[in-house]
């Protein structure tokens, strides 16, 4: 088992790719912290702690990881998933609410995680770190303004990080999901739009694979890059995108 005994704080963990990451890095052995704002049916185990919090709060931060640690004794690594779409919406008519909700969700919730993840890294001399960003960052698609300035900042943040915590044995990187079939993609349509005929008409066409990326594909990079077989791997960007970014 590639992550056997370790354990990891994952975001976001009730949405389609957060589930999908949850349920491979338990197939992997690991213990896993499953945090989302609801986690109503998830069942506590002796390897599943799932855990409710708000991540741009603080206070709801800490207590996810001390309370991870207090269950598991350790925390060997932190899957940022947790993020918000945008609608597409000229920049004009982008709201300052909007935007700073956008921010928080996309760019301040990972700075909090990821720096009350680090003192228990640290302690152990050991770690691993990976953020979910996007691949609009690389092609931005029109509309998505706020949406793609919260993934750059968040992918500034994780190559800053890598450098600075590379000396403590701590590995930090990023993937930029393609365009993915969960219920997320369809809130980045414009408002009038029709959800399933701008999946096929504009997201999956875009992909020169040919495809939508599932929720696996992007699971199973997160396994990749949080096992010993990528310890020598950080500071990247990896795009699980099917060519998206070419």
């Amino acid at each position: 088992m590639r992550l056997e005994n370790e354990v990891f704080v994952v975001t976001g963990a009730q949405g389609g790719m957060g589930k999908e990451t949850v349920k491979r890095f338990l197939e992997e052995g690991a213990f896993v912290a499953a945090v989302d704002l609801n986690v109503d049916g998830v069942e506590e185990t002796d390897r599943l702690l799932p855990i409710a919090a708000d991540l741009t709060k603080e206070e709801d931060v800490a207590k996810v990881f001390s309370a991870a640690f207090e269950k598991f004794d350790r925390i060997d690594g932190l899957v940022n998933i947790a993020g918000i779409a945008q609608p597409a919406t000229p920049i004009e008519e982008v709201s300052l609410a909007d935007w700073e909700k956008i921010m928080r969700v996309n760019a301040t919730a990972p700075f909090l995680t990821c720096r009350a993840a680090v003192p228990y890294l640290k302690k152990q001399g050991n770690g691993v770190i990976v953020n979910i960003a996007s691949i609009s960052m690389v092609r931005p698609r029109p509309g998505l303004n706020a949406y793609i300035a919260s993934k750059g900042a968040a992918v500034s943040l994780s190559q800053a990080l890598a450098i600075e915590l590379a000396e403590y044995g701590i590995r930090v990187n990023v993937v930029n999901p393609g365009p993915a079939d969960t219920s997320m993609l369809g809130q980045f349509t414009a408002k009038d739009a029709n959800i399933e005929d701008t999946k096929d008409s504009i997201f999956k066409k875009s992909v020169p694979l040919g495809r939508l990326i599932n929720p696996n594909d992007i699971a199973n990079s997160l396994v990749y890059l949080c096992s010993k077989e990528a310890a020598i791997v950080t500071g990247s960007i990896f795009n699980v995108d099917g060519g998206r970014g070419i």
